[in-house]
């Protein structure tokens, strides 16, 4: 059991990690042009809307089918992918993590079900429609059903949030707020829920915890350090950089990729979350607005006078507690080693039949 786990967890790192150079320059592009960024640009930041939505979910949805059936299966990934980014409003990478395996596993059993039944000259023809009618049904059913049940999700883990903070509880919120970043939803959690409310705080006691409950860097700065010290291959290597998108960009989206790569990494996150939030309501800490984006610079910038120590202790807790946590998981949970892309041509993930992807090419050719 414990095995199957682990190939699962593989499978899903190597359909993120191979992607994040995408994401590391998404991240550049937001944290230089967005309107609260270094050198604004309205032109230019035109590029992060259409990357999140479309080109990083299909990339991954891409590489989801490109691991279990070649080119040939990525195709009818990342065609089935579109599905799911048509049927919700926020970007849909769990779609992709669902949608490209399966439009790779299924396109390879067609394939086989259709090997040496089809007439001489007729092979190019077959195998087009045979794609085309089958990415097409996936993508009408993501659209119908992956979709809606992520959206569904979504609001579930808003709601989760909203209850938590208006029943006092909020360092058990961390629990909702945590998972629902890493599906990118950190802005609708935080502009959506968390700033209007503290908004009305700052009015009545002069600053807001709730400004810090989704921006606090900490936790996810802690992980970056977990993958660099503890991590291996292309994570190991690129932590490096995401490092200084995240904490010094403020661009927290730089990584949710390395969570989703592997799950488990979840807990560190609560426990550095939790253990700032705490310490936080014992010291009755708090910012006079939302730091847009979430780096130490604008954390510097919304504190108010005599809350230095306060509010950068509890940074400094979240970093200490997710690093702790995180090394640990990475030393008992490892992900397979991914360095290069020949390192996915080599991987084979089921033990019972070839679908590695030099495999998967030469049956997709």
């Amino acid at each position: 059991m414990q095995e199957k786990l682990q190939r699962f967890g593989s499978f899903l790192a190597a359909m993120i990690i191979p992607n994040l150079g995408a994401f590391i320059a998404w991240g550049l592009i937001t944290a230089l042009f967005i309107p609260t960024g270094w050198v604004p640009n309205e032109g230019l930041a035109a590029l992060v809307g259409p990357m999140i939505t479309y080109l990083l979910p299909l990339l991954i949805g891409f590489a989801g089918g490109h691991l279990i059936y070649g080119t040939r299966g990525g195709v009818l990934g990342a065609a089935a992918t579109m599905g799911a980014v048509v049927g919700a409003d926020v970007p849909m990478f769990i779609g992709g993590m669902i949608m490209g395996p399966l439009g790779g596993w299924l396109m390879k059993k067609i394939d086989g079900a259709l090997e040496d039944k089809v007439p001489s000259g007729f092979e190019m023809l077959v195998n087009n429609f045979s794609a085309g009618i089958l990415a097409a049904i996936l993508a009408v059913l993501a659209q119908v059903t992956v979709g809606p049940i992520v959206q569904a999700l979504t609001n579930f883990m808003g709601a989760g949030v909203q209850f938590l903070v208006d029943t006092r509880l909020l360092p058990v919120a961390d629990l909702f707020i945590e998972p629902a970043k890493v599906l990118f939803l950190n802005n609708a959690i935080n502009h959506g829920i968390l700033a209007p409310l503290g908004v009305a705080e700052v009015e009545q006691n002069g600053r807001s915890i709730l400004f810090m409950l989704e921006t606090n860097p900490g936790p996810g700065l802690g992980v970056l350090l977990a993958f660099w010290f503890a991590g291996k291959g292309l994570a190991k290597q690129s932590a490096p950089g995401a490092i200084i998108i995240h904490f010094f960009g403020g661009i927290h989206e730089i990584y949710f990729p390395y969570v989703l790569a592997h799950p488990i990494m979840i807990v560190s996150l609560w426990a550095g979350g939790i253990l700032a939030d705490l310490w936080w309501v014992i010291m009755r800490a708090g910012l006079v607005a939302t730091p847009s984006p979430g780096s130490i610079f604008a954390y510097l910038a919304v504190t108010p006078k005599g809350q230095h120590f306060a509010v950068l202790t509890g940074i400094a807790i979240a970093t200490v507690a997710s690093f702790l946590v995180g090394s640990a998981i990475l030393r008992l949970y490892p992900v397979k080693e991914i360095t290069s892309e020949q390192d996915l041509d080599e991987w084979d993930w089921d033990e019972d039949e070839d679908v590695s992807l030099e495999g998967a090419a030469g049956a997709a050719a």
